[in-house]
């Protein structure tokens, strides 16, 4: 590992690799490392030193790690004041997403429909959680969700227990529906909160083309 990471950093990927060794099983790894997570983004000298970190707007991440043998991933994401996230699923990974700085909404959708139309969902709205630093949550495969920014500046830290762009994902801004994408953000502004179907296409390709385009150096 490399002696320019922070050491909050670089003891946070021992303890990874350590719940790695000992759990087969990525759901037990990803139960295991929430509470490493919510240390890791209360830490003060990590948020001061996130302050530095540049916008990931446009669908960017910074990558933080990639481990040359469990292959788990840590991410980071910038959001500026006001971003809107996009309804969307990880797939086969399990997630964990922690507030380091500033304040984000997770929004949980369930889907509604019987999936017997190609491209095609229906979900609802089920829940809305919002949090500050050292807020931490678990995001298992396949589930619906969208992560919203806040007033301000936020940042997070997201552990993937794989790089995305494996299998079929949820993606609510496909090149089909981009040609509507200030409809579409007006519609689901009117739909949070109020419980009402909405619907979206799904887009086998999008985790390849929207994550992981940027890294950042780990000083």
């Amino acid at each position: 590992m490399s002696s320019a990471r922070l050491p909050v950093l670089e003891k946070f990927i021992a303890d990874l690799r350590t719940v790695w060794s000992a759990e087969a099983d990525n759901q037990r790894r990803m139960e295991r490392a929430k509470p490493l997570l919510e240390q890791l983004v209360k830490d003060a000298g990590l948020k001061a030193h996130s302050a530095s970190w540049p916008s990931t707007e446009g669908y960017k991440n910074l990558l933080l790690y990639v481990d040359p043998d469990h292959h788990f991933v840590i991410n980071a994401v910038v959001r500026m004041p006001g971003r809107t996230g996009s309804v969307h699923d990880h797939a086969d990974a399990w997630v964990l997403y922690g507030v380091l700085d500033g304040s984000e909404s997770l929004e949980r959708y369930e889907r509604i429909d019987d999936g017997s139309r190609p491209g095609y969902a229906e979900v609802r709205l089920a829940s809305v959680s919002t949090g500050t630093q050292g807020k931490v949550d678990l995001v298992p495969p396949g589930a619906i969700h969208a992560e919203q920014g806040g007033p301000t500046r936020s940042v997070a830290i997201i552990v993937r227990s794989q790089r995305l762009g494996q299998g079929t994902v949820l993606q609510s801004a496909t090149a089909r529906l981009r040609s509507r994408t200030n409809w579409w953000r007006d519609e689901i502004a009117r739909l949070r909160g109020a419980g009402v179907t909405c619907a979206y296409e799904i887009d086998a390709n999008s985790a390849a083309a929207r994550t992981t385009r940027s890294e950042w150096p780990e000083r």
